[in-house]
């Protein structure tokens, strides 16, 4: 099978929130890229594709939370695959420091910020 990621996925594992239909329900976050998110199946989101949602989760240690805009892309049997739609500067801003300090190849970062912002354009 032929990987089609344009993404770099870092494995990150930490207590999460997924928000969908105005309820909250806690997830587990397994990784994360710039441009999405694999979190622990939620039995409430079962059936969901093509739905959205809201991601958010706080970095160990910290007060900083991180929030996205998120479209439900696969449900598998154990973990749930999330696109993001919107994020906002702050969070994006420490999402790209998170993603920076796991993948340590400066070049491939800034490549993939700009398909991000290229995609967004």
């Amino acid at each position: 099978m032929q990987n089609r990621r344009q993404f770099s996925r870092v494995l990150f594992s930490t207590d999460a929130q997924v928000i969908f239909n105005d309820h909250q329900y806690p997830c587990k976050l397994l990784d994360i890229s710039l441009h999405g998110a694999l979190i622990n199946k939620c039995d409430a989101m079962t059936g969901c594709t093509n739905n959205d949602a809201i991601l958010r989760f706080t970095l160990p240690q910290s007060d900083i939370e991180i929030k996205m805009e998120v479209v439900v892309c696969h449900i598998e049997a154990d973990h749930i695959g999330l696109k993001c739609r919107h994020i906002d500067i702050d969070s994006i801003t420490y999402l790209k420091r998170l993603i920076e300090l796991n993948l340590a190849d400066d070049e491939l970062l800034h490549r993939e910020l700009t398909m991000l912002i290229h995609d967004a354009q």
